[in-house]
């Protein structure tokens, strides 16, 4: 079941209006008379009912994958961050498991709450936040983006984060969210800009993030990391800013912005003479090229969700979640 955000009596209206704003524009067009254009209108992302259906059939292809270690099974479903992550975790699982995933359990996500925005434009997108039976308490946060109306939508984001966790998102009288320009200059931190001000906090610190375990705390886990005996370990970040990596904002009820943005690293473990690289685990095997001899680097794309307030202020990283796409041992 799903519990939609906005009065009841819009379920069976918001997709009519839809329709009907498509059709209006169409039969203008036709006539001669005015064009209207649809990429300007400010029209909600999609129905509920459509944001429903589209998180029902990510679940079913997503179950569908896992289950096969095939990422064919749902790569129509998933774009950005997300693809990237999704689809080296399957590979990694087809060359360990050639049969299949023996461990697979079906994804099911119940009590879903939907938060779409009204805006001019593609992407069209929105987000859902819904419970598992994966990931202890917390709850799935997926963001669902297309760039026409001929193509499904595609989880670009996938984060988990605790229940109410979220700053309060600023809606209309008829429950629409407000998506935030990727340039808005209100914000202490541009929603284009955050994923390279984030990769550059995190090599050389600031004030810009509040602390945290994705901010100081992950600083000092990476301190750590690189002074361990006979082993030197290196980090490079990158910001990941287009195409289907750009940054989506949804704008707060206190005028601030909850961003979600990406980002991608690389990490190098280098042996010391004498030493050897600790062996890595199956999955990373499965995705490792070359024979690791004295390094080992390590590429990461990684997708979060952070609190971006008005003005000023440190920005909060709420959550985020990575994967390892690819390695390379020399």
């Amino acid at each position: 079941m799903t519990r939609d955000r906005g009065p009841r009596r819009l379920r069976r209206l918001d997709r009519r209006v839809l329709i009907a704003a498509t059709a209006t524009a169409l039969s203008l067009t036709a006539s001669g008379c005015v064009v209207v254009h649809g990429e300007r209108e400010v029209l909600p992302s999609s129905t509920r009912a459509e944001a429903a259906k589209a998180l029902t059939q990510f679940t079913a292809a997503y179950n569908k994958a896992d289950k096969a270690y095939d990422s064919s099974l749902d790569a129509d479903h998933v774009t950005g961050a997300l693809g990237d992550i999704d689809a080296a975790r399957l590979k990694a699982g087809h060359r360990t498991s050639p049969g299949g995933n023996p461990a697979h359990t079906p994804l099911e996500l119940t009590n879903a709450t939907f938060i779409i925005p009204k805006k001019a434009g593609w992407p069209r997108w929105f987000v859902a936040e819904a419970k598992g039976n994966k990931g202890g308490n917390l709850h799935w946060l997926l963001v669902f983006t297309r760039d026409s109306l001929a193509e499904p939508f595609q989880v670009a984001y996938l984060t988990l984060i605790t229940p109410g966790s979220l700053p309060r998102i600023k809606t209309d009288k008829d429950g629409w969210a407000q998506a935030v320009p990727a340039d808005s200059a209100q914000l202490a931190v541009a929603p284009q800009d955050m994923s390279r001000t984030y990769t550059a906090y995190l090599k050389n610190g600031g004030k810009t993030f509040a602390d945290g375990p994705h901010t100081s705390g992950w600083r000092a886990d990476r301190a750590k990391d690189a002074k361990k005996p006979g082993l030197v370990t290196q980090y490079i970040d990158e910001p990941l800013t287009s195409g289907d990596y750009a940054p989506l904002a949804l704008r707060t009820a206190d005028g601030g912005a909850l961003v979600f943005f990406t980002t991608r690293r690389y990490e190098k473990e280098t042996a010391a003479a004498g030493a050897s690289i600790p062996t890595p685990n199956a999955s990373v095997q499965a995705l490792t090229s070359g024979e690791i001899k004295q390094s080992l680097t390590m590429e990461f794309v990684s997708n979060g969700v952070a609190v971006d307030p008005k003005g000023s202020g440190p920005v909060s990283v709420v959550s985020r979640l990575e994967g390892l796409t690819s390695a390379q041992g020399s």
